[in-house]
């Protein structure tokens, strides 16, 4: 029906470019050699000469199949503890990474500090020797006072902070044991 004049050739970046193809109708070819599109092999629907047959499932597959279905709900649990913990250990890596970068590029006189508050501590371990609440006690004790001696604005916030979560125990812990109290000992 149609003749082109003219084909072109060129790398594979040419093709997104655009051109313009010359044709012409064939004025010596009948018209009743036309063909419908629905004709064409391209659009031909096949015929249902196929079928489709499962073949049977080895041992090995049966094996398989076995073990995951026995093996689901374990994998599941897996997952869902991953899923609920992967947030906290990355927070704890950058947690980490942020303390590297820090102890990379401290401040001075940083480490001579962090070495007086530690000898703190060693000193309270060894004044601790006999009973287990001092040991308990003494050693942050001593830790607290030291790095209080090097950084005192922080240590007046944690003070306040502590105090009014102390503050707050404290009178929670006198509202049980009144609850307590009324409900046992003034009944008799």
């Amino acid at each position: 029906m149609f003749k082109v004049i003219q084909r072109f050739v060129g790398p594979a970046s040419l093709s997104l470019l655009t051109f313009k193809v010359y044709a012409s109708s064939k004025k010596d070819s009948p018209h009743k050699d036309t063909v419908k599109v629905n004709e064409l092999s391209l659009y031909s629907v096949p015929e249902d000469q196929s079928k489709y047959v499962e073949e049977p499932r080895t041992q090995l597959e049966e094996s398989i199949s076995h073990l995951r279905h026995y093996c689901e709900p374990y994998t599941s649990w897996c997952q869902e503890k991953y899923s609920q913990n992967k947030p906290k250990m990355q927070s704890l890596v950058q947690w980490g990474l942020d303390s590297y970068d820090y102890l990379q590029n401290a401040p001075p006189g940083f480490f001579p500090r962090l070495g007086v508050i530690g000898f703190a501590g060693v000193v309270g371990l060894v004044l601790a020797r006999g009973s287990k609440i001092k040991k308990l006690v003494y050693p942050p004790g001593f830790m607290g006072f030291a790095a209080s001696l090097y950084y005192p604005q922080q240590a007046i916030v944690f003070v306040q902070v502590s105090g009014e979560k102390l503050y707050d125990w404290g009178l929670r812990g006198y509202i049980v044991v009144e609850d307590l109290w009324k409900e046992n000992f003034q009944k008799l």
